[in-house]
């Protein structure tokens, strides 16, 4: 198994996706590293009341981000494929979804929010400031779902520089409007974490109008227009339901896990919530061109497969593989180097400063086999449309050994931090082996239909 390949033109073709990807990425993780300091800097309840409200939105994030990936692997194909129509319908097909999605977590939020603070942490002050920030939040759900849809689409037909600038853009919009409404600015009032909700509201609103309003009135590639919503589709939706829907799944028990992991975070205590919730935002920036390099790889994958390039697409994955290792090397160096820095920032305890410290260590050492089990997971194998084996190993893994070994270490065994972030992301390791031995067998590989055929695998 080769795990680089001589061919110049994959790297350019990586490069150039992953690079844009990885920048997005990495904007929007700067937005939530400069909300965490500027509510961070309201004290350690509003920190932590935020970093809990956020692990319910994060839910629909993965739910969301699910759906669009797994849209990602049928537009690939097509675009593969040069059939334009089946593309058309997979958007409207995901767009419909996405909406359903978003009505059901808006009304969620917005009827029980003291009920979803609860779920994660019992302390009063910590509620009260969580069911503000909810309050609002819960209007971003259908401009943010959109956005991460039509990034997707955008993404799989080779359109990467578009979302790009639109994280720019909400970026500034973003961090501007936090600053004015979290503190009161140029004659506004002081709004705390209801203000930090309202600044990010708006800045989905933007990434929304921009992202739609260049597919449906500039893009003359897929040349989809409003009309096209309601295309019909009987027999792409039934592919859908079979390709797309697992990814969904997937990242959508991620989500739930996650909420879980943070519910046991909440036990241990509003100290290590404000710790583990300043070294997420470290572990998201490191592991940005994890991202970038996954992403683009399915993207990579999905286009050779289009073409009906089967060997040439093992070549590539074990190329992917490789890059993997490298970048996961990289990351873990990444993190040791700016953890301080980064921590210095916060206005927090010397006792969460430890907890935070601790928990750099486990992460430069879990960070390497998320990187290639993330370019597996998330890239590789999603790009040959192996979906429902991810879904598979999502489930195994997280539920049979992170979410009940992190209780076990977490609030039983009341272990050191290191320890206790090793248990939560135990499941990391244990995929990356498997994913790593569905690839050695060839089984990722499946065929995809629209209405005029199959790829010829």
């Amino acid at each position: 198994m080769r795990l680089f390949t001589s061919d110049k033109n994959f790297y350019k073709k990586t490069v150039s996706l992953a690079v844009p990807i990885t920048l997005q990425c990495l904007i929007s993780i700067s937005v939530n590293m400069m909300d965490n300091i500027m509510v961070g800097a309201l004290g350690e309840n509003a920190l932590s009341a935020v970093s809990l409200a956020n692990q319910f939105i994060n839910i629909f994030t993965f739910a969301c981000m699910g759906l669009g990936q797994g849209a990602s692997i049928l537009a690939t194909r097509f675009w593969g494929m040069k059939d334009t129509d089946a593309l058309k319908k997979t958007i409207s097909i995901s767009i419909r979804y996405c909406m359903a999605i978003s009505l059901v977590f808006t009304f969620v939020t917005l009827l029980f929010p003291g009920f979803i603070m609860r779920m994660y942490i019992m302390e009063t002050e910590v509620i009260a400031e969580g069911i503000q920030y909810l309050q609002i939040s819960a209007y971003c759900y259908i401009f943010y779902g959109l956005s991460l849809i039509g990034a997707n689409i955008l993404r799989s037909a080779g359109q990467v520089k578009i979302p790009l600038y639109t994280a720019i853009m909400a970026f500034f919009v973003n961090v501007g409007f936090n600053y004015i409404f979290i503190f009161g600015k140029l004659g506004f009032p002081a709004m705390g974490t209801k203000g930090a909700a309202l600044g990010t509201l708006l800045a989905r609103i933007l990434e929304f109008g921009i992202t739609f309003g260049y597919i449906l009135l500039k893009d003359k590639s897929i040349q989809y227009r409003i009309k096209d919503i309601f295309l019909r589709s009987s027999h792409l939706n039934k592919e859908f339901i079979k390709v797309a829907f697992p990814v969904m799944i997937s990242d959508t028990l991620q989500g739930f896990g996650n909420h879980f992991i943070a519910m046991v975070t909440g036990r241990i205590g509003s100290e290590f919530v404000a710790a583990y919730s300043i070294t997420t935002v470290i572990q998201q920036l490191s592991s940005v061109l994890t991202q970038g390099v996954a992403q683009s790889s399915s993207i990579v994958i999905g286009h050779t497969l289009g073409r009906g390039e089967r060997k040439k697409a093992k070549e590539e994955a074990n190329a992917f593989v490789g890059l993997g290792m490298v970048v996961g090397l990289a990351a873990g160096g990444l993190i040791l180097l700016v953890a301080n820095p980064i921590i210095a920032c916060y206005n927090i305890t010397e006792t969460t400063r430890n907890m935070a410290q601790q928990l750099m260590y486990a992460i430069a050492f879990v960070i390497f086999f998320r990187s290639i089990n993330s370019i597996l997971t998330k890239g590789v194998l999603r790009g040959g449309g192996d979906t429902r084996f991810l879904m598979v190993a999502d489930i195994l893994f997280l539920w049979t050994a992170s979410v009940p070994l992190g209780y076990i270490v977490g609030v039983i065994c009341k272990a050191p931090a290191f320890w206790i972030y090793c248990a939560l992301k135990i499941d990391e390791i244990l995929k990356c082996v498997l994913c790593y031995y569905r690839l050695h067998n060839g089984k990722w590989i499946k065929k995809i239909s629209s209405e005029k055929g199959e790829t010829d695998l």
